[in-house]
């Protein structure tokens, strides 16, 4: 781990391992594509493993934006991959793009399907079920049950990827059998005064014609290009080749002859060829032409290669068998056109076997692979596969690692010098700061560190303004600083109170103080004479969304002396979804096809049940007098949105929480 001072096991912190990291920078900016209502955060903790959980072996085949595959292990950051998006209760594939990429060492287990598809990964990785996201493995040293494959879970994908072509020479005459052929000279070759003629091939996309060119000049046959048709308001423009000699037409007739024995390359040549040629790809491969000899011959090549089809009239081949068949068939022939490869949009459902037949620990461990993404997934081998949150410098929080969240927490021990040699730099502009965003910075880990205030104290010698955000207790050892700092820089303070159910809290938060511990937090920050405000979140549905519940809760904060609430719906991002879901499924059974219909869509419960919850707590926060400082702000002076960023609404914020 790049800055790894130590690692700390102590018995006042039982089963929990600290790693102690110098770091560069601990004075983080948000990306610009978010919407937070700040631009700067500090996190002086992370609840993340020592190294990425999920991982793969390095030749998996990778499902690339233009149709095509590439081994895992040459992906680069900033490439355009698949992954996948819902849509209501279906799951499409979407271009995204790979935000991070590195490798590790791990014990290796091999996942076999019944079609025979095999993936290499660690037991920690995740591959999406018809039941859910799922382990490659139990857990080994019995700390936590998590849900993992068992022979007979099945897979949402499309199946294992057909490996692409050889680019032999059967190959490029098939391919140019087929685009010749089909680009507009049927009998051409036939015909007793072809060698009076010259070859001429016009296309919109120009990747066919240079493919074609390059076939064509390896086997002696040089063209020129040309523009054949200049673009118009209404038509693109066409570009054309042509021999560069009259002679090369008998060639060129050679190299696209109807072979008596044809091959199961020169097949894949000749699909590849009338595709780019002929060929249309939207929601079904199709293939069109008015020569017979050219139907016959791709019906009989989609044949040999086990594809069933339908000869539509006397001219149109049109390829059966859904997704998994036409992914199938462009990495089987590898047209040229990126047009016609791309699945966007594409909706994964079962044309494939993806029952799982064994899982197996190698008994070894093996360098294995890791992406992050923006979709939070990707397509390994024909498998919707999930990928780490965490960078291998652990920059972003692993929020899936279940019982490693808790027990394996990296350290930023030098978080106050950093941030003080960061804010004293000429260039900071004293931006607003905000703590608590990402991880607590009052969790238990400060009691053994105390870096807080000297984190403070970085803000306040540099006249920055900050805000923290909390659900600990520990605060309460800080409120000397807190006033002091509040009398010179504009200082937010937030506590996160959920719900006022003890025994619930203890369910669902476990580890974290009660209801009543930091409510009472509250009335000790408002009876130092700063202003707190409340993050009612998350609420969770149908389990602490009653009126009786919310009334009463609202009711105790401002008790407290609470200057505002926000009242926050649950979200459950990609990994804390599936962690929080199978908590569901053990305490609340009953309530898990409720949760499947309100979060069917993504993260966000959907709009018809925010605008419920908003309908319901609107008169609650109005009544209790907590509507005054809601909205964009929690505490007495939140830090605001800096120029250009707009801030969220209320109901969407921090919904890191």
């Amino acid at each position: 781990m790049p800055g790894w001072v130590r690692s700390v096991r102590t018995p006042e912190f039982a089963g929990v391992v600290f790693h102690e990291v110098v770091a560069k920078s601990v004075l983080n900016r948000i990306p610009g594509a978010s919407s937070m209502p700040f631009d700067w955060t500090v996190n002086p903790y992370r609840g993340c493993g020592h190294a990425c959980r999920y991982c793969m072996a390095g030749d998996t085949p990778i499902l690339m934006a233009d149709g095509r595959t590439r081994p895992l292990a040459e992906l680069t950051v900033g490439e355009r991959i698949y992954g996948t998006v819902r849509r209501g209760r279906e799951r499409g594939l979407t271009v995204t793009r790979v935000l991070d990429h590195w490798t590790t060492t791990k014990p290796a287990y091999r996942v076999t399907l019944e079609d025979g598809t095999r993936l290499v990964t660690s037991g920690d990785h995740r591959l999406l079920t018809d039941l859910g996201w799922k382990f490659v493995a139990a857990v080994q040293d019995g700390r936590v049950r998590r849900p993992h494959l068992r022979i007979g879970s099945r897979l949402v994908g499309t199946g294992g990827f057909a490996a692409p072509p050889k680019d032999s020479t059967d190959y490029r005459r098939g391919y140019l059998c087929g685009v010749v052929r089909c680009g507009g000279h049927p009998g051409l070759f036939d015909h007793p005064a072809a060698a009076r003629r010259r070859l001429r091939l016009a296309r919109v996309e120009y990747e066919a014609l240079a493919r074609a060119r390059e076939y064509l000049l390896a086997a002696g046959v040089a063209t020129d290009r040309f523009l054949d048709r200049p673009q118009t308001p209404d038509r693109r423009e066409v570009l054309a080749i042509r021999a560069a000699n009259g002679g090369d037409l008998e060639q060129v007739a050679r190299l696209v002859r109807w072979p008596t024995s044809p091959s199961q390359d020169w097949g894949r040549g000749l699909l590849a060829g009338c595709f780019d040629a002929c060929g249309e790809h939207a929601d079904e491969v199709t293939i069109e032409s008015e020569d017979p000899e050219i139907v016959a011959n791709a019906v009989a090549a989609l044949r040999q290669l086990a594809f069933e089809v339908a000869i539509e009239g006397s001219y149109r081949v049109r390829l059966l068998g859904g997704l998994a068949e036409r992914l199938r068939f462009l990495h089987t022939v590898d047209p040229a056109i990126g047009r016609k490869r791309t699945v966007d949009g594409a909706v994964l459902g079962a044309g494939a076997t993806l029952e799982v037949s064994s899982v197996e620990p190698l008994g070894f461990e093996l360098p294995l692979v890791d992406i992050t993404t923006g979709t939070g997934d990707f397509i390994a081998n024909g498998m919707v596969s999930h990928n780490c949150f965490a960078r291998n410098s652990h920059t972003y929080l692993d929020l899936d690692a279940g019982a490693d969240f808790d027990s394996q927490l990296v350290v930023k021990v030098n978080t106050p010098e950093g941030l003080a040699r960061q804010l004293r730099s000429p260039r900071w502009c004293r931006e607003p700061v905000a703590m608590g965003t990402n991880t607590d910075p009052y969790q238990r880990a400060e009691g053994r560190y105390r870096l807080m205030p000297g984190v403070i104290e970085a803000f306040v010698a540099t006249g920055t303004p900050f805000s923290v955000l909390t659900k600990g207790t520990l605060l309460a050892r800080d409120l000397p600083l807190l006033v002091d700092a509040a009398a010179r820089v504009k200082v937010g303070i937030g506590v996160s109170v959920a719900m006022i159910d003890r025994r619930l809290s203890a369910s669902v938060e476990p580890g974290t103080p009660s209801p009543q511990a930091r409510l009472e937090l509250v009335r000790k920050i408002t009876d130092a004479g700063l202003r707190c405000g409340v993050m009612v979140a998350p609420v969770q549905p149908c389990l602490t969304d009653g009126v009786d519940a919310l009334d009463t809760l609202l009711g105790e904060i401002k008790a407290a002396g609470a200057t505002g609430a926000t009242v926050l719906a649950l979200h459950l991002r990609p990994g804390a979804r599936e962690w929080y879901r199978g908590w569901l499924a053990r305490e609340h059974p009953d309530l898990v096809p409720r949760y499947d219909e309100i979060y069917a869509s993504g993260s966000y419960a959907n709009r018809r049940y925010r605008g419920w919850l908003a309908r319901r707590v609107g008169p609650l926060v109005r009544k209790h007098g907590l509507h005054r400082s809601a909205g964009t702000r929690t505490g007495q002076d939140t830090a605001q949105p800096s120029p250009g960023r707009v801030p969220l609404p209320a109901a969407e914020q921090l919904t890191l929480l």
